[in-house]
Protein backbone atom coordinates (compact mmCIF):
# COMPACT_ATOMS: atom_id res chain seq x y z
CA UNK A 1 0.00 0.00 0.00
CA UNK A 2 1.33 3.58 -0.69
CA UNK A 3 0.41 6.98 0.70
CA UNK A 4 1.43 10.51 -1.14
CA UNK A 5 1.07 12.22 1.27
CA UNK A 6 0.81 16.14 0.27
CA UNK A 7 0.77 18.84 3.00
CA UNK A 8 -1.91 21.70 1.91
CA UNK A 9 -3.35 24.83 2.66
CA UNK A 10 -6.15 23.56 0.63
CA UNK A 11 -7.55 21.27 -1.93
CA UNK A 12 -10.62 19.76 -3.40
CA UNK A 13 -12.13 17.11 -5.82
CA UNK A 14 -14.45 17.04 -8.06
CA UNK A 15 -16.46 14.49 -10.33
CA UNK A 16 -18.26 15.48 -13.56
CA UNK A 17 -17.91 19.35 -12.62
CA UNK A 18 -19.62 19.20 -8.85
CA UNK A 19 -17.14 19.16 -5.51
CA UNK A 20 -17.29 16.33 -3.50
CA UNK A 21 -14.48 16.98 -0.72
CA UNK A 22 -12.73 19.65 0.04
CA UNK A 23 -9.90 20.78 2.84
CA UNK A 24 -8.80 23.94 4.36
CA UNK A 25 -4.73 23.17 6.45
CA UNK A 26 -4.53 19.44 6.14
CA UNK A 27 -3.22 16.82 3.99
CA UNK A 28 -4.03 15.65 0.44
CA UNK A 29 -3.74 11.76 0.60
CA UNK A 30 -3.23 9.62 -2.43
CA UNK A 31 -4.05 6.19 -1.76
CA UNK A 32 -2.65 2.93 -3.64
CA UNK A 33 -3.63 -0.78 -2.94
CA UNK A 34 -1.70 -3.56 -4.56
CA UNK A 35 -3.62 -6.67 -4.29
CA UNK A 36 -0.87 -8.10 -1.09
CA UNK A 37 -2.30 -5.60 1.00
CA UNK A 38 -4.13 -6.08 4.20
CA UNK A 39 -6.93 -4.28 6.94
CA UNK A 40 -3.27 -4.68 9.14
CA UNK A 41 -0.84 -2.91 6.78
CA UNK A 42 -3.71 -0.20 6.21
CA UNK A 43 -4.06 0.02 9.77
CA UNK A 44 0.03 0.57 9.77
CA UNK A 45 -0.51 3.13 7.25
CA UNK A 46 -3.27 5.09 8.98
CA UNK A 47 -1.67 5.38 12.39
CA UNK A 48 1.61 7.03 10.67
CA UNK A 49 -0.31 9.27 8.51
CA UNK A 50 -2.02 10.79 11.90
CA UNK A 51 0.92 11.03 13.69
CA UNK A 52 3.40 13.14 10.92
CA UNK A 53 4.10 15.89 12.60
CA UNK A 54 5.18 18.00 9.49
CA UNK A 55 3.55 20.93 10.27
CA UNK A 56 5.40 23.98 11.79
CA UNK A 57 5.25 24.84 15.40
CA UNK A 58 5.60 28.01 17.25
CA UNK A 59 9.74 27.55 16.37
CA UNK A 60 9.37 27.29 12.82
CA UNK A 61 10.06 23.39 13.63
CA UNK A 62 7.95 20.60 11.72
CA UNK A 63 6.73 19.07 14.71
CA UNK A 64 3.41 19.73 14.50
CA UNK A 65 0.34 16.46 13.68
CA UNK A 66 -2.94 17.09 11.99
CA UNK A 67 -4.69 16.62 15.38
CA UNK A 68 -2.74 20.05 16.94
CA UNK A 69 -3.34 22.12 14.10
CA UNK A 70 -6.68 20.93 13.50
CA UNK A 71 -6.03 19.66 9.86
CA UNK A 72 -8.33 17.83 7.35
CA UNK A 73 -7.64 14.80 5.32
CA UNK A 74 -8.50 14.65 2.09
CA UNK A 75 -8.49 10.82 0.65
CA UNK A 76 -8.18 10.05 -2.85
CA UNK A 77 -7.89 6.43 -4.12
CA UNK A 78 -5.13 6.36 -7.20
CA UNK A 79 -4.33 2.94 -8.42
CA UNK A 80 -1.50 4.51 -10.76
CA UNK A 81 0.72 4.67 -7.67
CA UNK A 82 1.20 0.89 -8.72
CA UNK A 83 2.71 2.21 -12.44
CA UNK A 84 5.33 -0.13 -13.31
CA UNK A 85 7.45 1.50 -15.84
CA UNK A 86 10.69 -0.56 -16.34
CA UNK A 87 9.81 -1.68 -19.92
CA UNK A 88 8.30 0.32 -22.81
CA UNK A 89 6.96 3.82 -22.34
CA UNK A 90 3.31 2.58 -21.84
CA UNK A 91 3.01 1.81 -17.89
CA UNK A 92 1.47 -1.40 -16.66
CA UNK A 93 -0.58 -1.82 -13.96
CA UNK A 94 -0.28 -5.18 -13.19
CA UNK A 95 0.66 -4.48 -9.38
CA UNK A 96 -2.56 -2.07 -8.99
CA UNK A 97 -4.84 -4.16 -6.77
CA UNK A 98 -8.16 -5.56 -7.87
CA UNK A 99 -10.86 -2.70 -7.76
CA UNK A 100 -13.20 -4.93 -5.63
CA UNK A 101 -10.27 -5.50 -2.88
CA UNK A 102 -9.07 -1.80 -3.73
CA UNK A 103 -12.34 -0.12 -3.04
CA UNK A 104 -13.14 -2.01 0.27
CA UNK A 105 -9.68 -1.08 1.30
CA UNK A 106 -9.88 2.60 0.45
CA UNK A 107 -12.74 2.58 2.00
CA UNK A 108 -11.62 0.73 5.08
CA UNK A 109 -8.55 3.41 5.27
CA UNK A 110 -11.15 6.43 5.79
CA UNK A 111 -13.29 4.70 8.44
CA UNK A 112 -9.99 3.99 10.18
CA UNK A 113 -8.92 7.62 9.09
CA UNK A 114 -12.43 9.01 10.54
CA UNK A 115 -12.07 7.65 13.94
CA UNK A 116 -8.93 9.55 14.57
CA UNK A 117 -9.56 13.00 12.34
CA UNK A 118 -12.60 15.12 12.54
CA UNK A 119 -13.01 16.44 9.18
CA UNK A 120 -11.96 13.39 6.68
CA UNK A 121 -13.36 13.94 3.00
CA UNK A 122 -12.83 11.74 0.15
CA UNK A 123 -12.85 11.06 -3.59
CA UNK A 124 -15.31 8.30 -5.25
CA UNK A 125 -13.50 5.68 -6.22
CA UNK A 126 -13.09 4.74 -9.67
CA UNK A 127 -14.37 7.96 -10.76
CA UNK A 128 -13.04 10.23 -13.38
CA UNK A 129 -11.84 13.16 -10.85
CA UNK A 130 -10.46 16.42 -10.88
CA UNK A 131 -8.16 17.02 -7.89
CA UNK A 132 -7.21 20.96 -7.00
CA UNK A 133 -4.37 21.82 -4.36
CA UNK A 134 -2.26 24.62 -3.18
CA UNK A 135 0.75 22.27 -1.73
CA UNK A 136 2.29 24.00 1.27
CA UNK A 137 6.12 24.07 1.14
CA UNK A 138 5.84 22.24 -0.77
CA UNK A 139 6.01 19.27 1.03
CA UNK A 140 5.01 15.51 -0.09
CA UNK A 141 5.92 12.55 1.79
CA UNK A 142 5.84 8.74 0.77
CA UNK A 143 4.47 6.48 2.93
CA UNK A 144 4.73 2.83 1.51
CA UNK A 145 4.23 -0.40 3.31
CA UNK A 146 7.03 -2.07 1.48
CA UNK A 147 9.31 0.22 3.49
CA UNK A 148 7.63 0.14 7.17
Amino acid sequence: MRFVVQRVSKANVAVEGKIIGAIEKGFLVFIGVNNADTKEIADKLVKKLVGLRIFKDENGKTNLDLKAVDGGLLIISQFTLYADCKKGNRPSFINAGSPDMAEELYEYVIKQCQKEIPHVEHGEFGADMKVSLVNDGPFTVILDSDWM
